[in-house]
């Protein structure tokens, strides 16, 4: 994370988290992302939830339409990166009450 970290990455972060709606959310996401990048964040993360909730990578590639080194590079992230995907299931959860 320490080289992704800088003033204007953390000028971003704080954009995020000062949006209050889900219409906000993609307000900004549609003016700086293309919406094929906006899938794509979208689908890692269903892979995401999918994968935590132990589903097979054949069944997430028939669901998700996603290729297996998708599938395996979220799975890798799921595992052994920074935890935000960890973080973002469990506050949908905790929210949910699933």
């Amino acid at each position: 994370m320490d080289n992704l970290r800088s003033e204007a990455t953390d000028r971003l972060m704080q954009a995020v988290l000062r949006l209050k709606t889900v219409d906000e959310c993609y307000q900004l996401f549609e003016d700086m992302c293309t919406v094929k990048e906006i899938r794509d964040m979208a689908n890692r993360l269903e892979i995401a939830f999918m994968l935590s909730d132990g589903a097979r990578y054949q069944d997430v590639a028939a669901r998700s339409g996603v290729s297996s080194a998708t599938i395996s590079r979220v799975n890798r992230s799921l595992n052994y990166g920074q935890g935000g995907y960890r973080l973002a299931i469990e506050r949908e959860r905790e929210e949910s009450g699933t």
